[in-house]
């Protein structure tokens, strides 16, 4: 297929437009991030949509420039369907409809979760499959079996809070901003990982995930001693959430006898995170930051693999806030 791909992304407070070969090239990736959150200290659904609204056009006409093409180049759109805020992708959804419409073009549509798998399909260093996947971000964290470019298999996921919303949270019993991630990580390198014992999930059986516990153990730690050195808890907590992704991971490579492995998602930027799962000792892939946080470039990447739809069969389609589309 000639031409390039435009791909859209806005299923959180992110609003995210790329253009990307069929090749896997990226040519732009642009991220608007909404910097309004922090003052609610998480994100606002109907405030993220609002926004979405008003950046959405400059998103793609910024992403068709910085490419140096037109809607005349585009032979494919590209969008995500879902999982997400509901409201925030149907602005996303809307403006895809709209521009493959608008130009008789196909529409692919994608699941957030693919694209983050996908992330790791993009040149100049394409990983290919079969390996073992680890997602972790704000909203979903699961570890997945991936077979081919267009599909992968759920193996484990989490039973209640995300990883990033753990670290989210954490930061803020901490008394740190949003998003608490980065911060969190900033207190924790002046800490102590072993001067607290937060829990792990052990008693979690299999490949899934649990984080209620720990931020739990985080809470009861500050009220019953007030006067703990702020950094060690930091250290220890995010040594606790380290721990557990990075002991699952090495359960699902041993289960799947893959030694290949590869991570998507914010939290793939947490440097402890990175520095424990490279020392595995199996091939590892991280994408570059810009690629494991929402964006619209491994939308793209996804696109490619996806079957595209016709305006009769597209038109009408609608977002989906949760779950995994039959991957």
């Amino acid at each position: 297929m000639s031409g390039v791909i435009l791909a859209i992304e806005t299923s959180c407070d992110d609003t995210c437009a790329a253009v990307v070969d069929h090749e896997g090239r990226i040519l732009s990736n642009v991220i608007s991030s909404q910097s309004i959150h922090d003052r609610y200290g998480g994100v606002v659904p109907e405030i993220a949509a609002r926004h979405h609204l008003e950046l959405v056009d400059v998103a793609v006409e910024d992403a068709l420039a910085q490419a140096d093409v037109g809607l005349e180049d585009v032979s494919l759109v590209g969008v995500t369907q879902g999982p997400g805020l509901v409201g925030a992708l149907l602005i996303g959804l809307s403006e895809a409809k709209a521009i493959a419409a608008a130009r008789d073009l196909p529409l692919a549509p994608v699941d957030h979760l693919q694209g983050h798998v996908a992330a790791n399909f993009l040149a100049p260093d394409p990983f290919e499959p079969p390996f073992v996947c680890l997602i972790a971000s704000g909203g979903h964290t699961l570890i997945a079996h991936v077979t081919g470019r267009d599909a992968f298999r759920v193996l484990g996921s989490t039973l209640d809070d995300a990883a990033g919303e753990a670290f989210d949270k954490g930061a803020r019993m901490l008394g740190l901003g949003y998003p608490g991630g980065p911060a969190l990580q900033r207190l924790a390198e002046g800490g102590d990982p072993d001067a607290h014992r937060f829990p792990t999930a052990d008693g979690v059986a299999g490949l899934d995930f649990s984080f209620a516990g720990v931020k739990t153990a985080l809470l009861y730690a500050l009220r019953d001693r007030p006067d703990s050195d702020r950094a060690d808890l930091a250290a220890s907590y995010q040594h606790a959430i380290v721990e557990q992704l990075a002991v699952r991971t090495e359960r699902a490579l041993r289960e799947t006898g893959l030694e290949r492995l590869a991570v998507g998602g914010g939290v793939a930027a947490n440097g402890p995170l990175r520095a424990r799962l490279t020392g595995i000792g199996v091939e590892t892939h991280i994408p570059p930051h810009a690629l494991c946080t929402d964006n619209a470039a491994m939308i793209a990447s996804a696109a490619r693999y996806a079957t595209p739809l016709l305006p009769a069969a597209y038109l009408g389609l609608d977002a989906y806030a949760s779950g995994e589309r039959g991957l």
